[in-house]
């Protein structure tokens, strides 16, 4: 259509993520596929294959493989290297901590801002591109935040902001 474009998603990573991408990459393009194809052809080995429950999980493995080469591919074509020398803490920018006074829930949390691919709540590694990442970023110490959240509305203090 005239005048549409689509808008490719950017992943802010450090350097150092970045090549470890690229090495599960390798690992998966090489030992992965071979591993699999080696689970295929003894799958088929057991004969007729519409009955063949190990050539089914085979299948089943290589295409979970696939997906994983393709996520990362995707990933990686879409990474913007992230300077970490360059960063300030100043503000909250991607690749800094964030020392936060959570006022609706009454506790003090340390949010680590990374990009998307990073993203591991367990481990308080928030997304720049989920709600409480997105509403930090470009914030000093002091500043109040209201977060949308599913059950209303959160306030959070900025108390630091930090290098890992």
């Amino acid at each position: 259509m005239k005048g549409f474009e689509i808008m490719a998603e950017e992943y802010v990573l450090p350097q150092k993520v970045i090549e470890k991408f690229k090495e599960e990459l390798r690992e998966l393009r090489t030992t992965g596929r071979n591993d699999i194809a080696e689970k295929i052809k003894e799958a088929k080995s057991f004969g007729d294959l519409s009955e063949n429950s190990e050539y089914d999980e085979a299948k089943s493995d290589q295409a979970k493989l696939e997906a994983r080469i393709a996520e990362i591919e995707y990933t990686l074509a879409h990474a913007i290297v992230l300077d970490e020398s360059a960063l300030s803490t100043e503000m909250v920018h991607t690749g800094l901590s964030v020392k936060v006074y959570d006022r609706t829930f009454d506790e003090t949390v340390v949010y680590h801002i990374v990009g998307a691919p990073q993203a591991n709540p367990v481990d308080n590694k928030i997304s720049d591109e989920s709600p409480v990442g997105k509403e930090l970023l470009g914030h000093k110490v002091g500043d109040v935040i209201s977060v949308d959240i599913p059950t209303g509305v959160d306030e959070i203090e900025i108390l630091e902001i930090f290098k890992d």
